[in-house]
């Protein structure tokens, strides 16, 4: 049947469905919205409708038992024909009304008001409604409190078409994502073939031809050499960027933090000119071990790359608030100028300095510490002084 509305039925319709409400989802929030209305209003009943195509149903409802009823004469529908921001009724002003309505609602209700919910357009979808035994005149305090509350709900529908689009464009950004991880480990398997290649030839000619060469030509062999190593280590860095989305994937868990550094630090025991202090007891509770693992491993590694001092020293303090854990790592190294501390921290940007063995940095370690430690809820920063040495601070969320 055709309805009598102020506004087109078929787009209200069309946009009806792009809140996609759930018949069958009552959430507590809408609860609280009908029973604070009954609340307000010193009455027994109270509900959010939706106004259907042919019916009314309901998705919140208080001092009521039923789910759905035919949108024809039903109160909703008349709320929406009024076209008024407020529709009240009593039963004196048209007992039909409230007669036909007691087949519905199995009681005989005397009093109803609702409040059109509306969308930023104008359209209503729904109506926030309250029934009464008896014959009343609302308050204005008790008015406005409606109009308060149909505003709420309101913005709890438009949260939720938000968040399903939220929803769909992360779908879409996640499998962008992975699209672009595997081509890029597909490319970076393409590139360190033959990068093994011209590495193994390199080293084979330099052999073979020992004494042979002139002092020129060993020298180009040295740089080709060198910049397939560095091209080696540039790809791949790319591809730890990029599996570091698998490493926020993790379950978190309870760690002793004394045996996930005193393991990192024996990665190095083999080198005598580095020290390396930790503290001896601390438990950290439902943290990502594997992401703060791969924190540590690339702070301590670049800590101990970039420093040409003859004893190599880095010195770990943990400490904890009521929200955060509190972590540093402190080296004795090369340091930096202070006005580099913030871009270091950006793909792909390095500071045009080699490490201890001479080696290029590829600008993507530190950015991928700075990937983990935001994604666990933290924040990282660094203080730095040239040939004195440098000291990383992060922070973790502490749950």
């Amino acid at each position: 049947m055709e309805y009598k509305t102020a506004f087109n039925e078929k787009l209200r319709h069309s946009i009806l469905t792009d809140y996609n409400i759930s018949k069958t989802t009552t959430e507590d929030d809408f609860n609280q919205l009908t029973f604070l209305a009954a609340t307000i209003c010193h009455a027994p009943t109270a509900f959010i409708s939706i106004i259907d195509k042919n019916h009314v149903w309901l998705k919140s409802k208080t001092g009521i038992d039923i789910d759905e009823i035919q949108r024809k004469n039903a109160f909703a529908q008349l709320t929406l024909e009024s076209e008024e921001k407020q529709f009240c009724i009593n039963y004196s002003d048209d007992p039909k009304i409230f007669d036909e309505a007691q087949k519905h609602y199995h009681n005989q209700y005397k009093f109803y008001t609702g409040v059109p919910l509306k969308n930023p357009q104008g359209y209503v979808i729904g109506v926030l409604s309250v029934l009464d035994t008896k014959e009343r005149e609302l308050k204005k305090y008790q008015i406005e409190g409606l109009h308060a509350l149909a505003n709420q709900c309101m913005k709890l529908f438009e949260f939720a078409k938000q968040n399903k689009k939220f929803s769909i464009v992360q779908k879409k950004l996640k499998q962008k994502y992975q699209e672009l991880e595997k081509f890029a480990s597909v490319v970076s398997h393409d590139i360190k073939s033959p990068l093994a290649n011209i590495i193994s030839l390199t080293e084979l000619l330099k052999v073979e031809n020992q004494g042979k060469f002139d002092e020129e030509t060993t020298q180009y062999l040295n740089y080709l050499n060198e910049s397939s190593y560095s091209l080696r280590n540039y790809v791949d860095g790319i591809l730890s960027f990029y599996r570091s989305e698998h490493i926020l994937e993790k379950d978190y868990e309870n760690v002793d933090l004394h045996n996930l550094l005193s393991g990192i630090a024996h990665l190095y025991d083999v080198a005598n000119d580095v020290e390396i202090d930790y503290p001896e007891t601390a438990t950290l509770h439902h943290v990502n071990k594997a992401a703060l693992t791969q924190v540590f491993l690339n702070l301590v590694s670049n800590a101990l790359k970039y420093n040409s001092k003859d004893q190599r020293k880095i010195q770990i303090t943990f400490k904890q608030t009521d929200t955060l854990y509190h972590f540093a790592v402190i080296d004795n190294g090369d340091g930096f100028s202070q006005e580099n501390s913030s871009k270091i921290f950006e793909l792909f940007t390095t500071l045009d300095t080699n490490d201890r063995d001479g080696n290029p940095g590829s600008g993507i370690g530190l950015a991928t510490v700075k990937k983990l430690i935001t994604s666990m809820g933290g924040t990282v920063k660094v203080n730095s002084t040239p040939g004195e040495g440098s000291n990383f601070q992060f922070t973790i969320k502490r749950v």
